[in-house]
C-alpha cells in the first residue's frame, strides 16, 4: 500500500524565531499560557495544517456513544487520535485512507519542544499532533487526556486564528471552572501536577481571523505512544 505524501521538512525554515514578548500567565502548579508564543510563526503552522489535511482530511468523529463531534479533527505524526464506537485510542493508520498519519513537521516539532521547555519540561518530543478546528458555535467539553501512555509528558496547545474562552478546570470534573481567554498565537502547556486537570473550549464566538476565516485552529502536542 502506498503511502501518503508527508508535509516538507522545516529543520532549516527560516521563521522559527518565536514571539516571547508576550506576558506569560500561570494557572497553578504544572500550568502555564505562553501568550503570543506562535505568533510570530502562525502563518508557517497553518500552511502545513492546510498540507497535512490534504492527506488526511479534517472530519468530525464519533464518540463511543454514537454522537457525532462538533469539532473537526485530523492528526499528524507517528500515532493519531481517534474516536469512534469502539472507544477513544492513538492508532497509527487514519481509518479513512487505510494509511499512516502525515508526519509530524520538524516546524511543529521544534515549536512544541520550545514551549515545553519554556514552561520548565525539557527534553519534550512529541510523537502526535491533534489538530482540532472550531467554527462558531462549536465546543469541547470538560475531559482529561488520558488516551496516553506516559503521563510525566506534558501536553502543549497551540491556539491559531479566532480568540476562545479555555476552561480550566481541576482532577474532579465536579471541580471550580475558569475561564481563560486565549488569543491567536497563544500556548498552553500543561503537565506534572496539572497533567490530568480537565479542561476545554466554550463555545466559539461569531468572528473572522485574517489568516483562519471563521475559524479557530487548536494544535495539540502529545507523547502518545
Amino acid at each position: 500500500m502506498p503511502h501518503p505524501s508527508r508535509p516538507p521538512d522545516a529543520d532549516t525554515h527560516p521563521s522559527l524565531e518565536l514571539d516571547t514578548g508576550g506576558r506569560d500567565r500561570v494557572l497553578g502548579p504544572g500550568a502555564m499560557v505562553l501568550a503570543g508564543f506562535a505568533r510570530a510563526i502562525a502563518p508557517d503552522l497553518i500552511a502545513m495544517v492546510d498540507m497535512v489535511a490534504r492527506t488526511a482530511p479534517f472530519r468530525r468523529m464519533s464518540t463511543p456513544s454514537g454522537r457525532t463531534m462538533s469539532v473537526a479533527m485530523t492528526n499528524c505524526g507517528t500515532a493519531g487520535w481517534v474516536s469512534d464506537t469502539k472507544g477513544y485510542r492513538y492508532d497509527p493508520m487514519d481509518p479513512l485512507s487505510g494509511h499512516p498519519w502525515p508526519a509530524l513537521p520538524a516546524l511543529f516539532a521544534d515549536l512544541a519542544a520550545r514551549a515545553a521547555s519554556r514552561a520548565g519540561f525539557s527534553e519534550f518530543h512529541p510523537d502526535a499532533c491533534l489538530i482540532n478546528r472550531y467554527e462558531p458555535g462549536t465546543r469541547l467539553t470538560l475531559h482529561q487526556d488520558r488516551d496516553e501512555h506516559d503521563f510525566s509528558q506534558p501536553i502543549v496547545s497551540v491556539s491559531l486564528g479566532l480568540p476562545a474562552i479555555f476552561l480550566w478546570g481541576g482532577p474532579a470534573r465536579s471541580d471550580r471552572v475558569r475561564r481563560v481567554p486565549l488569543e491567536h498565537g497563544d500556548v498552553v502547556v500543561w503537565g506534572g501536577p496539572a497533567r490530568l486537570v480537565h479542561h476545554g473550549i466554550h463555545p466559539l464566538t461569531e468572528g473572522m481571523h485574517p489568516l483562519t476565516g471563521r475559524a479557530r485552529l487548536n494544535l495539540t502536542f502529545r507523547r502518545a505512544m
